[in-house]
């Protein structure tokens, strides 16, 4: 995975309610034995007209935010089904990070999983976050993932918390396996030494 350490960009605001996995990848693209055209999918029905032009209307497509690094969400973000390739979506499409109030459990775990940094803030940071980008003159920030501050073009620094196993495993772009072979060699002493205990399993 690639690492999390300090980035900057623009900052969508897709501020809804309980936006669930099947409206941030929809069914039609779960078909690919790969990850590939995922970056199509993502908010489909919502990105593009019947006629299949992008929709003028939804923030992605609208130029302050059309490169976005980051997306401001509403409460409940990612409810709905387990799917990981809403994850790998927002990926593809250049999403690093999601700043919100709360995130569905899986979901959560799946963009932490997969080097999305999902920033959990309280209302009133939310919405101090939200004004901000909301203007497309000041919707680029910086988060700095080491210090764990999000930098507001208004001057404004707004601090977040982040479990510690988490944090470290984005810094240094490990996903669950990369993280666990950093004990490799514990694992490794402790096999040895369970055979050398219990022979007859050898």
């Amino acid at each position: 995975m690639q690492p999390f350490t300090t980035i900057s960009g623009s900052a969508a605001p897709f501020l809804a309610a309980n936006i669930d996995t099947d409206v941030i990848m929809p069914k039609q693209f779960l078909k690919g034995i790969d990850r590939q055209g995922l970056d199509r999918g993502l908010f489909f029905d919502l990105r593009f007209l019947a006629s299949g032009e992008p929709n003028p209307g939804f923030v992605l497509n609208q130029p302050a935010w059309q490169d976005a690094a980051f997306l401001v969400t509403g409460p409940n973000f990612g409810c709905g089904s387990s799917r990981e390739h809403a994850v790998w979506g927002l990926k593809q499409v250049g999403i690093r990070a999601l700043i919100g109030t709360t995130f569905a459990g899986i979901f959560y775990d799946n963009c932490q999983r997969n080097g999305v940094l999902a920033i959990q803030l309280d209302a009133a940071q939310l919405k101090q976050v939200a004004e901000v980008i909301s203007v497309p003159a000041t919707a680029h920030i910086r988060v700095n993932l080491p210090e764990q501050t999000i930098e507001l073009a208004d001057g404004a620094r707004i601090a977040f918390e982040i479990d510690e196993l988490r944090k470290q495993s984005l810094l240094l772009g490990l996903d669950a396996i990369g993280t666990t072979l950093q004990r490799a060699g514990q694992i490794r002493a402790f096999e040895a030494r369970h055979l050398a205990e219990n022979p007859w399993l050898g």
